[in-house]
C-alpha cells in the first residue's frame, strides 16, 4: 500500500514528533523530574525545534485517495 505525498509527510512528521517526545521522557526520568510544568515545557520545546514544514494546499486538486 502506498500513501499520497501529503499523508506520507504526515506519517513522517508524526514519527519525528513521537521520537522527540520519547527522548524528552527519557531525559525527564534521567533528571528525576517530578514537575508537570517542566515536562510540558520540555515537550513543547522539543516539538518546536523539529521545524516541521507547513504544507500548502492546491486549489485545483482532482480526486485524491488518502
Amino acid at each position: 500500500m502506498s500513501y499520497c505525498e501529503h499523508c506520507e509527510g504526515q506519517r513522517f512528521d508524526r514519527a519525528r514528533v513521537l521520537r522527540a517526545l520519547r527522548q524528552v521522557q527519557k531525559d525527564l526520568v534521567r533528571e528525576n523530574c517530578r514537575t508537570p510544568q517542566r515536562a510540558i515545557d520540555l515537550a513543547l520545546q522539543a516539538v518546536r525545534a523539529l521545524e516541521i514544514p507547513h504544507l500548502e494546499w492546491e486549489d485545483e486538486v482532482e480526486q485524491v485517495v488518502h
